[in-house]
């Protein structure tokens, strides 16, 4: 990893946002004695935001590569179809693991109160500046390049798989103010450098493979 990592991470809109999201997050933890666990719920939702930004993204692609990347044992197309039916795949995949996501958190930390509601929607605004800032410099070096049509895939779940285990089993650790701080903390940096690393990938994809031949989407 780049020694220039940690100083990306905290430039550009996308970083503000980020900072802004979790720290309004732990404010409103505190201020409303949420318990750790809760803070599955404005995470959900920024999980959310990351697949329907990835989707858009794969959507947006003109060139882009399919070594390697199968699909029931044949290679995916290097064309509209290929790329349209991964992104629905994806969202469909995505999109199921998300809804029984959503089952439980309404089971067993159902939102309560406007102030609850109120909160939530101000970090998902936060989350979607965030995803939307990180996705412009994503699909500008896509277009530059020639991505690979299941790298962009498999992406976002190592972006939101650590962030929900880790809450999800700290949150048996117990309550108190420590805790969310500690959790949002932790949350806060790896969301600053996943962040970052998403969209130097892309800028490095580019450099690397922006003379490469690819498809023009229709």
């Amino acid at each position: 990893m780049s020694s220039s990592l940690p100083a990306i991470a905290w430039r550009g809109p996308s970083a503000r946002h980020l900072v802004i999201a979790n720290a309004l997050t732990l404010v409103a933890a505190i201020a409303l004695d949420w318990s750790p666990a809760w803070l599955l719920w404005p995470y959900w939702i920024q999980s959310v935001v990351i697949g329907w930004y990835a989707r858009k993204r794969m959507l947006g692609l003109q060139r882009f590569s399919t070594q390697g990347f199968t699909s029931g044992g044949k290679p995916v197309p290097e064309d509209e179809s290929g790329k349209r039916s991964t992104a629905n795949f994806f969202a469909f995949h995505y999109g199921f693991f998300h809804a029984g996501y959503l089952l439980f958190l309404l089971d067993e930390h159902r939102v309560d109160g406007l102030w609850n509601w109120l909160i939530l929607l101000a970090c998902g605004a936060s989350f979607v500046l965030s995803q939307r800032a990180t996705y412009a410099v994503q699909h500008a070096a896509d277009l530059r390049g020639v991505p690979n049509l299941g790298a962009l895939m498999f992406t976002p779940y190592l972006r939101v798989l650590p962030m929900h285990l880790g809450i999800i089993f700290g949150a048996g650790a117990g309550d108190g103010t420590w805790l969310l701080v500690l959790f949002t903390g932790l949350k806060t940096a790896s969301d600053l450098a996943l962040d970052a690393i998403d969209r130097r990938w892309a800028e490095k994809n580019a450099a690397r493979t922006g003379g490469m031949p690819g498809i023009d989407a229709p």
